[in-house]
Formats: C-alpha cells, sequence, structure tokens
C-alpha cells in the first residue's frame, strides 16, 4: 500500500478532475507485476494501469489501490470494478471508501459478491491526506486551496519599496516549486502581476513539464495566458481543479482568508527581519482575538537550508 500512495502522490497535480490514486498489484509470490496511477487528465485509471501492466498475472493475485475502484459507467472509460472482475484477482485492498454517489460502496460489494476478499482501511489516513484535493472539491465544491507565503521573522512579505526578491533562500524556493508541480493551477492578485510579472512555472530538473494553469484574481480585463477569478468566491466554478495554490500577495491572500476559504497555509520563514515593510496580511474577517483561536492547527515544520517551513491546516466540523 505504500508504494500505491506514493505512486497516487506522484500524480497529485496531474489527475484532475479525477482523483489521484495509485494501484499495486502483487502476484502470490509476493512479486510486483503491475502498478500504475491515474493519468494526466484523469484517464485511464490507476487500476486500468496495473491491470493492463500486469497482464494474466492479475490472475490470483492480491490488487492494492488508494481508493475504492470506481463502478460506474464513463464515457470516456470502463469502471474499474468491471476491468477487476475480468482480471479475477483473488484479494483486494482499499485504503479509503470513494465518497463519490455513483460508487459509495457499490465497487466493494461487486468485488465481494464475485467472491474476491476485500480489505477496507489499510493507510486510510494516509490517502485522505494523498486525495484531500479532491475530497475538498467532492465535499465543498471548490478546490483545497493552499496559501503560500515567504516572510520574514517580523513577518513582512516586502520592504516599504514593494521589494521581496528573495527573502527565502533556494532551499525554500525548491520547495515552492515542488508544491507548484502538485497543484492544478496558480493565483495571484493582479498587483503581484503586474510588480513581479510572475511566471508561475516548475523549474525543477525532471519535473518542469508539470507548470500548473495560472489564474489572476482581478476585477479587470482578462489577461493572455492566464484565467481571472473576479472573487475569491470563483473557485466555486473551478469544476477541473483539486489543488489550488495561492502565492499572494497581501490583498489576495486576506481576500481569501476573510471569505474563509483557505484549507492549508505555507509558511517559508526566512531568518532575517525586514522591519518597517508591507504586512503579510489585513483585515481577514476576525473582529476578536477570541475568534482567532483554534481556527488553525499546525501539522508539520521542516528546516529547508536557513530557513524554516511552517504547514498549518485549517480546523472545520466534519
Amino acid at each position: 500500500m505504500g508504494r500505491a500512495l506514493g505512486l497516487g502522490d506522484a500524480a497529485r497535480g496531474l489527475s484532475a478532475p479525477n482523483p489521484n490514486v495509485g494501484c499495486v498489484i502483487v502476484s502470490q509470490a509476493g512479486e510486483i507485476v503491475g502498478q500504475g496511477a491515474t493519468a494526466r487528465g484523469g484517464r485511464p485509471h490507476a487500476e486500468a494501469f496495473a491491470l493492463q501492466d500486469a497482464g494474466k498475472r492479475a490472475s490470483g493475485a492480491t490488487l492494492y489501490v488508494t481508493l475504492e475502484p470506481c463502478a460506474h459507467s464513463s464515457p470516456r472509460g470502463p469502471a474499474c470494478t468491471d476491468l477487476i472482475l475480468a482480471a479475477k484477482p483473488v484479494r483486494c485492498v482499499i485504503a479509503l471508501e470513494d465518497p463519490d454517489p455513483r460508487t459509495a460502496g457499490r465497487g466493494i460489494r461487486r468485488l465481494r459478491d464475485a467472491g474476491i476478499e476485500v480489505k477496507v482501511g489499510i493507510g486510510r489516513q494516509a490517502a485522505k491526506r494523498s486525495l484531500a484535493g479532491w475530497l475538498t472539491r467532492l465535499r465543498l465544491g471548490r478546490p483545497r486551496i493552499t496559501l503560500k507565503l515567504a516572510l520574514s521573522i517580523d513577518g513582512k512579505i516586502a520592504l516599504p519599496s514593494g521589494e521581496s526578491k528573495w527573502i527565502t533562500g533556494e532551499d525554500a524556493r525548491r520547495d515552492v516549486h515542488f508544491e507548484r508541480a502538485q497543484a492544478d493551477m496558480i493565483l495571484v492578485g493582479r498587483g503581484t502581476y503586474l510588480a513581479d510579472a510572475p511566471r508561475l512555472d516548475v523549474r525543477l530538473p525532471g519535473i518542469d513539464d508539470r507548470s500548473p494553469r495560472r489564474a489572476l484574481l482581478t476585477r479587470g480585463e482578462a489577461v493572455e495566458g492566464w484565467e481571472i477569478l473576479h472573487s475569491p468566491q470563483d473557485v466555486h466554478r473551478l469544476h477541473d481543479v483539486n489543488d489550488l495554490l495561492v502565492e499572494g500577495g497581501s490583498a489576495t491572500a486576506s481576500a481569501f482568508l476573510a471569505a474563509d476559504l483557505v484549507d492549508r497555509i505555507l509558511i517559508y520563514r526566512a531568518p532575517i527581519i525586514v522591519g518597517e515593510g508591507k504586512s503579510s496580511f489585513g483585515y481577514v474577517g476576525l473582529d476578536s482575538i477570541a475568534d482567532a483561536h483554534n481556527r488553525w492547527a499546525l501539522v508539520g515544520e521542516q528546516r529547508l537550508g536557513v530557513d524554516r517551513l511552517e504547514v498549518y491546516e485549517r480546523v472545520r466540523d466534519g
């Protein structure tokens, strides 16, 4: 299952509108005979790739998959449950049940009804993390939104002049490019676009072909090569985006926070003090300190050269 999760993680940012699933097939002798992940654009599914890779060796094998195989018909391809039934494995290990109402347990039931042993829940929490973008879109009708900020010790994003290159070092910037590679879309505000003319691409060897779509938050006119969102609420019409990365600046970050649309915050904190300068946030919709508590949980920390990455997730009911 760990290998299947790794394959699914590698497909994040490529599989939308479908989930980034990983699948591994293991023979009775314990040999991996097939593996795959959801393809770019969502088809073929991970199970289809793995079964094609395994061929006849899938018969009698165990299939490990990070999400319940789909059981609904689609004009884009066959249901994975049908493919698995035809391949005749003896066992299927599934990390997470599919919450999509078109499948929602039907895949598991059909496999069990055919006499295939099904075990559910191995790696469930890891699968939830891996599939967080797609799960968020299914639950909330919008992408999972990650806000990225590069800050000084005193919480500034730029000098009074607006200069912000570079607050953080190369290791932190490399990590940002890795985050970009896992997003379907990156968004900045009009001010950042005009001041920095950002490329917002991925410039890491080996994954430089994974640059996501670019979006601009503006009430102004369209810009060639950019998709336009007129307000943060427009994220609800991004039906083919699982993960949205918001890179700033301050006004854009504040607007998304005030609308309570941010699910995850990445703070790359540099060991510098700017003093007077541009603050990271403006008004974010809170009128008392009490309202600010218990909204965010620190879920990870990491040293990146001289800088430190802090990862926060929004605490939501359910």
